[in-house]
């Protein structure tokens, strides 16, 4: 007669029932985790913010819960156990979903209604956001949007650290560290009073208008980061009278023969007739610019019905 087989084993030590799962608690497990990934319980206990021997005591009491030894303890630090390796991939994974969870509920404010974070740049607010608003809050009249003004090189980091759900930015590429999609595409324009001299021009490069004062800010909003950009076009820098970023104050200031200036032409168009200006189609090639919405690379919308349905609404072309 075949004896029996031994039952598989996990590693855990025998305590004559299952260790209960239930009593773990989730501060042990970041704790662990975090002595698993750095090799050293001084640093899971400086990432947890605690002493040493309190990151200690978590994992010590957490073992005991198990009944199992979950860390190698040695002179140079500590590593996994073969069960304690096995405690880390489940534990990463548990504290994923709880992170969601609690990036799911945030997706709601107080009262309990959807709230999306957005981060998008001046131009974008003031051209496209509006009318996307409106369709998105008929579709969903319950929802909110936390709506942060942010200059498109930090909208990407935005997103990408959770400080934002959803960002809409300009770049000559898309930003590495999110996940963007094609957005919208808009012109820079030179704006001028209509008696102006270079008014009698439909279009021109900025070069035919650098012997005059101009009115800033500019795209990349400053002048050193604008002419990095556009410097390789100019024989000499652009002299500048005032720098605003707001966009009827500068158009405003433009009237008054300051200067003039260059501006998003969705952003110019309110302002033309109201303050009898022209707008006139800089040929230059950084005068083109791609607008992009981006979500966190690791997002599953899927999780985020809210993001996800704002998220489709700024990418229907309808309007």
């Amino acid at each position: 007669m075949k004896e029996a087989l031994p039952p598989p084993t996990n590693g855990f030590r025998s305590t004559g029932s299952r260790p209960n799962m239930m009593k773990l608690d989730l501060q042990s497990l970041r704790i662990f985790v975090s002595a698993i990934e750095s090799k050293s319980l001084t640093k899971a206990a400086e990432d947890n913010a605690l002493v040493t021997s309190g990151a200690s005591k978590r994992i010590a009491d957490l073992e005991s819960r198990l009944g199992v030894d979950l860390l190698i303890r040695h002179a140079r630090g500590v590593q996994g156990t073969p069960a304690g390796l096995s405690l880390y991939h489940h534990a990463k994974a548990i504290l994923r979903r709880v992170e969601i969870a609690q990036d799911v509920v945030a997706e709601f404010g107080k009262a309990g209604n959807p709230k999306v974070r957005l981060a998008a740049n001046p131009s974008s607010i003031i051209a496209y956001i509006p009318a996307i608003t409106r369709r998105y809050l008929a579709e969903s009249p319950a929802a909110r949007i936390d709506l942060q003004e942010r200059y498109s090189y930090d909208i990407p980091r935005l997103v990408a650290e959770n400080e934002a759900d959803v960002g809409i930015y300009h770049a000559l590429s898309p930003a590495p560290g999110v996940t963007s999609y094609p957005f919208r595409r808009d012109r820079i324009v030179l704006v001028t009073r209509r008696d102006h001299a270079l008014a009698v021009f439909d279009e021109l490069f900025l070069e035919a208008a650098n012997s005059y004062p101009f009115v800033g800010d500019f795209p990349r909003h400053t002048y050193d980061a604008f002419s990095s950009l556009a410097g390789r076009g100019l024989s000499r820098p652009l002299d500048v009278k005032i720098e605003v970023g707001n966009y009827e104050a500068r158009c405003r200031l433009i009237q008054e023969g300051i200067g003039i200036g260059v501006i998003p032409e969705p952003n110019a168009s309110p302002y033309l007739n109201l303050y009898n200006l022209k707008a006139i189609r800089l040929l230059d090639e950084w005068a083109e610019r791609q607008l992009y919405v981006c979500v966190a690379n690791d997002r599953d919308l899927s999780d985020y019905p809210e993001t996800k349905r704002f998220l489709e609404c700024l990418l229907d072309k309808s309007d």
